[in-house]
């Protein structure tokens, strides 16, 4: 299975919690279930600022631009390189004033191996959910006229403990940060740019999983549980 950037993540608590995390109003659009493995093109919870509060509600995983003329657009913008996002036409106009923070409680990427690819499991080493910067659009369907929210990943360069599992990590904001990313007023590229820097490695941890998590019908908390004996490479 090919897994681009961060391709499966982990969102399993109430929106309760995580919008008293974030210090945000739960707009009730819908409430999600439980989900151990969520895969692009599904419903998401992301925090955005409207109208100068900062609300929890639901975002489609892959970012559909205002402009685009087909949904299936947004099959291939689950992830956006925080390198070059302010300047592509496809999250231009969303990194200059639509930024949302996506709650993960943890992330899952796939380490190269002699005999196929081992998952990982990524998450905060205190145990609370990490703050994913993302970027969010809203998208007219031009057949039926119905408004919909969706968002995408931002993604950096991996710290070390990372770098040997993947090339890519999420980008994750410190709770010292989130303000100025969600201010739909800042339109200071340079200053959101320079925040586009790995997560320190001593706050998170990881381990292997069982390649369960490959399936996308396989959605339970055995997804996230170590491997009783991690899988060894061939020399």
């Amino acid at each position: 299975m090919a897994v681009i950037m961060c391709g499966r993540f982990v969102q399993v608590e109430k929106p309760e919690f995580y919008a008293e995390h974030f210090g945000a109003e739960f707009v009730r659009t819908e409430t999600l279930k439980q989900n151990f493995n969520v895969a692009p093109t599904t419903q998401v919870y992301a925090i955005a600022e409207h109208e100068g509060d900062r609300v929890l509600t639901s975002f489609r995983w892959g970012l559909v631009p205002f402009w685009a003329k087909d949904i299936k657009i947004g099959s291939r913008s689950i992830n956006a390189r925080s390198e070059t996002a302010a300047t592509k036409p496809m999250f231009r106009s969303s990194f200059e004033k639509r930024r949302c923070l996506i709650p993960v409680d943890g992330f899952y990427e796939w380490e190269r191996k002699t005999k196929g690819k081992l998952p990982h499991y990524i998450y905060a080493a205190d145990g609370k959910p990490l703050s994913v910067a993302g970027l969010w659009s809203s998208w007219n369907d031009p057949e039926t006229d119905e408004r919909l929210l969706t968002c995408t990943i931002l993604t950096s360069v991996p710290n070390d403990l990372l770098e040997p599992i993947h090339d890519r990590m999420p980008v994750v904001l410190p709770r010292n940060q989130w303000t100025q990313w969600l201010d739909p007023d800042n339109h200071d590229t340079d200053a959101l740019q320079a925040l586009m820097v790995p997560y320190p490695q001593e706050l998170i941890a990881e381990h292997p999983v069982s390649t369960l998590v490959n399936k996308v019908a396989n959605n339970s908390a055995d997804l996230v549980r170590p491997l009783s004996t991690p899988a060894v490479d061939e020399p």
